[in-house]
């Protein structure tokens, strides 16, 4: 049974009908675009939206549908089984024989969409007899069966920017006939900071935090629902965290957990990491530093935390917040408890240094290309293949001055990498002496 619409959720209500009245992707949605482009010649084949979650990808789906004139049947690939999906097709077939109208097939939680599923449904897409769009929170080239992402358009959707999420709650306040125009409200400007803020641009998530704000507050004298920060505190049940992402908070907190993870405190990066987290952080972000962290800061006392920091790093591509904070956290463990060096960053430096302050040393013949530089090479001279050496170790010259740039540590791994490194060196010394 259809809900009555004055039931439905004020973001369900509000759901935008045209493109006119679609905020937000104007990366894939502006006039020149590709998607634009196709949805206004109707030559919509296959399409499939990732992005996250109340950023508009079912929304558009309705959309096309509307503006192509189209049917639009939406099925989530979890619950869908195959008869389902069969008799979706039956009934398109008819549409097009009976009616001349297409059908536009929308499949949510498209990366749960399986193989068996996808043999159904491939001849129809490939005949025309559905159009199809799929939906997903997860990176499609991850996710989604090499067969139907070659067959389809991929689009990026991203999070709603604040000044977006903004003009939706404008509008929804001012909507008498679907919003809550029919309400006196006076939302301060503290209030909609909270909600741009804690909806971390998930347009349905700011609009549920208005709706519930608005109903659960008594109106004045005047009728006015006065809405405060406390009240869209209150209305999200979430505690707001000092933390401003362009400005001291983000970087004074960025700062702590790398010197924390840097001093070897586990337990204050974990709590810099939960503050990160809490706060809206952009968790690609958190896996850049770490993987920057793990060379710059543990480097070959232990090799394995640059692996990890990249499989922390993968992971949150792939699975995605809230689930990559687990991720997040095995990771920022294992670099806080890792022994530390930075000698490999300061070798490179040391490089670089040389080559900003001194003359740029030629490449040795020996190691020119043969093909070019062979029938000139002394004899003497020609370069030694290390393999065919005991331990493929032989002394020759690399560079034409010598210059020691890394010096491992003692710590970790290093103290292994040390001791092969002096014994290199050691005999080249010999040799030249």
């Amino acid at each position: 049974m259809t809900q009555p619409k004055h039931m439905k959720p004020l973001a369900a209500r509000m759901r935008p009908r045209t493109l006119e009245e679609f905020v937000g992707q104007a990366h894939i949605l502006a006039q020149d675009k590709l998607l634009y482009r196709l949805i206004l010649a109707d030559k919509i084949t296959s399409l499939i939206f990732f992005g996250p979650p109340g950023v508009g990808k079912t929304t558009l789906a309705s959309i096309i549908a509307e503006k192509t004139k189209s049917c639009f049947t939406r099925v989530n690939a979890v619950s869908s089984s195959v008869g389902e999906l069969r008799g979706i097709i039956d009934l398109a077939k008819y549409r097009i024989e009976n009616e001349s109208r297409r059908t536009i097939l929308f499949i949510d939680e498209l990366h749960r969409f399986n193989k068996a599923q996808q043999d159904v449904l491939m001849p129809s897409i490939e005949d025309g007899i559905l159009q199809f769009v799929g939906a997903t929170v997860h990176n499609p080239l991850f996710s989604i069966n090499a067969p139907l992402l070659s067959r389809s358009h991929v689009f990026e959707f991203v999070t709603l920017t604040p000044e977006e999420i903004l003009r939706i709650i404008d509008h929804a306040i001012q909507d008498s006939s679907r919003g809550l125009g029919r309400y006196k409200i006076h939302m301060e400007p503290e209030a909609l900071k909270v909600i741009a803020h804690v909806s971390e641009g998930d347009a349905r998530r700011a609009l549920n935090i208005v709706e519930v704000g608005v109903l659960s507050t008594p109106p004045g004298q005047d009728d006015v629902i006065l809405f405060t920060k406390t009240v869209a505190e209150e209305s999200s049940q979430k505690k707001i965290l000092n933390y401003d992402h362009d400005e001291d908070g983000h970087y004074d907190t960025i700062s702590a957990f790398i010197k924390s993870l840097r001093g070897s405190d586990v337990d204050a990066a974990l709590y810099w990491l939960a503050k990160m987290i809490e706060a809206g952080e952009e968790a690609r972000f958190i896996a850049r530093r770490l993987l920057i962290f793990a060379s710059e800061d543990i480097g070959n006392a232990d090799p394995h935390a640059i692996m990890l920091a990249h499989s922390a790093a993968y992971a949150v591509e792939y699975v995605g917040l809230p689930e990559a904070r687990i991720n997040l956290s095995q990771a920022v463990c294992y670099l806080a408890c890792a022994p530390k060096s930075n000698a490999s960053y300061q070798a490179l430096c040391r490089a670089q240094r040389d080559l900003q302050t001194q003359r740029v040393d030629e490449v040795p013949l020996s190691l020119r290309n043969k093909h070019k530089y062979g029938r000139e090479i002394p004899k003497g001279q020609e370069y030694k293949y290390n393999h065919l050496y005991p331990d493929t170790f032989v002394v020759q010259d690399f560079r034409l001055r010598h210059s020691e740039y890394y010096q491992p540590t003692e710590r970790g791994y290093e103290k292994h990498i040390k001791e092969r490194l002096d014994q290199w060196r050691k005999r080249k010394f010999e040799k030249k002496s």
